[in-house]
């Protein structure tokens, strides 16, 4: 069996690519050994999400020894939400740990191959395909997201909270999480599951699984979960096609990138098209394009 990363397809059209990280003949490249090492490192990176809670004990304790703080409480305190905020930090840091521990099978093998951190020769231009592919699935959240609508989220309460968190979760969103969850879910888990079944039902099982710590984020507003699943899959059957991971990252960090600006911006944007709205005659299409905000 190759160890190629390269993807093979077969006449019948099926995308087929044997994981890197797994070199050959050895206890590792069982494909069920593969699979049962893969789901454990996904759940161990779910887990891991309740650590900012356990970190912010002491703090509680501290606040509100005399008191049994309510949800509607907590929400309203500003220093205990930028502490759950800046608390992923450290959550990143451990799962890219577990990914490093898993990618290279204990340091035997490079991360950059264990990953395929990448870019296929076999595809030309894949750098501005990704950065324009990304721009494109951002439009289309956005369509979606105008035409649907729904309730404000638990990530949009986390973001309004104070300027603080909002520019702490606008970091986050390019620094830590398209590498973080790239790795865990395109990197480890979808070449386990191609390797046991196909890419095909890879595709579908990866995006079920990135639904699970993503929904309980963006719940009740389902046009964003509707979003965030075509932004899964999309980057998925990238993984399939090219082989490789860094095309997914590069996609997932324009993606979240776009987003973190407007939140950098957002006061100053915000300013802005008071103003223009308020404009005299001239500035018509400035206070159209306002509309889209």
């Amino acid at each position: 069996m190759s160890t190629s990363a390269d993807i093979a397809i077969s006449e019948q059209g099926n995308v087929h690519h044997v994981s890197p990280w797994l070199p050959e003949k050895t206890a590792w490249t069982n494909p069920v050994g593969q699979l049962f090492i893969a789901l454990l490192a996904w759940i161990a990176s779910v887990v891991l999400l309740i650590l900012p809670q356990f970190l912010a004990i002491p703090y509680l304790a501290l606040h509100y020894r005399n008191s049994q703080p309510t949800a509607e409480i907590l929400l309203a305190n500003k220093t205990f939400i930028l502490m759950m905020v800046a608390g992923v930090l450290p959550v990143h840091v451990m799962t890219m740990t577990i990914v490093w521990l898993v990618a290279t099978r204990f340091g035997e093998v490079s991360i950059v191959e264990g990953l395929g951190l990448t870019w296929n020769g076999k595809f030309k231009h894949l750098l501005p395909l990704s950065i324009g592919l990304a721009i494109l699935l951002y439009v289309a959240a956005v369509l979606i997201i105008r035409q649907f609508g729904g309730q404000g989220t638990a990530l949009d309460k986390l973001v309004e909270s104070s300027r603080a968190a909002a520019l702490t979760i606008a970091f986050l969103a390019v620094a830590t999480a398209p590498i973080v969850e790239e790795s865990i879910y395109r990197g480890i888990l979808y070449p386990a599951f191609e390797r046991i079944s196909n890419a095909k039902v890879a595709v579908i099982l990866v995006t079920v699984l990135f639904a699970v710590p993503h929904v309980p984020q963006y719940w009740p507003n389902i046009a964003i979960i509707g979003s965030i699943t075509l932004l899964s899959v999309v980057l998925t059957i990238l993984r399939a096609y090219t082989g490789r991971l860094l095309p997914c990252i590069v996609v997932h960090f324009v993606f979240n990138g776009i987003q973190s600006i407007i939140i950098v911006l957002e006061p100053y944007l915000r300013a802005a098209l008071e103003y223009m709205r308020h404009a005299r005659p001239g500035g018509l299409i400035l206070r159209s394009l306002t509309n889209l905000y």
